[in-house]
């Protein structure tokens, strides 16, 4: 079970992936939604909606 690096919660794959996009692509720490929205200043469902748009353009981290 992989958790968020800063509060813990536990990480989904989506989470992982976006992670690996938004920061760096060969990070061992991970983020949760909120984490990486409070980090870039955006909202939980657009971080939601931008994985979907990464999965329907081929982006092979989801």
């Amino acid at each position: 079970m992989i958790c968020c690096s800063r509060c813990g919660k536990t990480v989904s794959s989506d989470e992982i992936g976006l992670t690996k996009k938004l920061i760096n692509r060969g990070a061992t720490s991970f983020f949760c939604y909120a984490c990486l929205g409070a980090q870039f200043r955006i909202s939980t469902e657009a971080l939601q909606k931008m994985v979907i748009v990464l999965r329907e353009a081929g982006c092979t981290l989801f």
